[in-house]
């Protein structure tokens, strides 16, 4: 049996079941993380990606939706620890929390609705394929603006964006997609960040550039440094930087 947490308890996966009203569902008014948990087969036994820095991560994040779960990092990584332990997955893992709106109130609002907490895992292999390299096109679609719905948060609605431009690409016969911002630079992927390589130094766009901020990213920019010694800068990109790089590629918790 497969277990989700759900209203402050284990239950089963098909009993974790929110209403056709829920707010979150009508409104995308939530947050989640996505945490991978990678199963080593010698050992038997399933490490997990820098858990507490995800949850740093969501909590900040809730405070922008003025949501409250009445969970600190500690909790949130017992929690996540207990449902791998009842599922006992042997094999790469996502797992996926989501605080939302407990409501099945109309307005699409924060204040005056109780937040919920839910979580759940899954089997995840490659999210793109990685074993070589992959079509990537602009996409028409515009990255939102952070003054409009905040990609630095993984906010459910939000993510609406992501879907147009990854189904544009998939429709142009691309793997994905590249956001340029509002005033024409590179953002990001439909779901991951992008770094460019020139002259033996990664360029990054900064945490200014409508970008979500990566925990994958933040790992590469540190091995890059004391594993590698190779410096990370974090600008502004034109677009047609990308054409004239001598390498770049996309990476996120998903993506890897």
């Amino acid at each position: 049996m497969t277990y989700a947490y759900f209203k402050g308890q284990f239950v089963p996966l098909d009993q974790a079941r929110v209403s056709i009203q829920n707010n979150t569902f009508q409104y995308g008014t939530g947050i989640f993380e996505g945490i991978r948990a990678y199963w080593n087969p010698d050992e038997r036994q399933l490490y997990v990606f820098r858990l507490a820095e995800h949850y740093v991560r969501l909590l900040r994040n809730c405070r922008v939706l003025k949501l409250t779960i009445g969970k600190d990092v500690k909790e949130l990584s017992e929690i996540t620890l207990e449902l791998l332990r009842r599922n006992r997955p042997e094999t790469d893992t996502y797992i996926r929390p989501i605080a939302y709106v407990d409501s099945d109130g109309i307005g699409p609002k924060f204040v005056g609705y109780p937040s919920g907490l839910a979580m759940y895992t899954l089997p995840l292999g490659d999210y793109i394929n990685v074993s070589s390299g992959i079509k990537v096109g602009l996409s028409s679609w515009r990255r939102i603006h952070d003054n409009a719905i905040p990609a630095r948060c993984k906010v459910t609605g939000g993510y609406v964006n992501s879907a147009l431009a990854k189904t544009e690409a998939l429709e142009h016969g691309y793997d994905e997609a590249i956001f340029l911002t509002e005033a024409g630079f590179i953002s990001e992927g439909s779901a991951e960040n992008i770094f460019l390589v020139r002259d033996g130094r990664l360029i990054t766009p900064g945490l200014s550039e409508d970008i979500l901020e990566g925990i994958t990213r933040d790992t590469v920019i540190e091995l890059a440094r004391e594993e590698l010694g190779i410096e990370t800068i974090e600008r502004p990109i034109g677009r047609t930087e990308l054409y004239v790089a001598d390498e770049a590629f996309l990476c996120g918790t998903g993506a890897q």
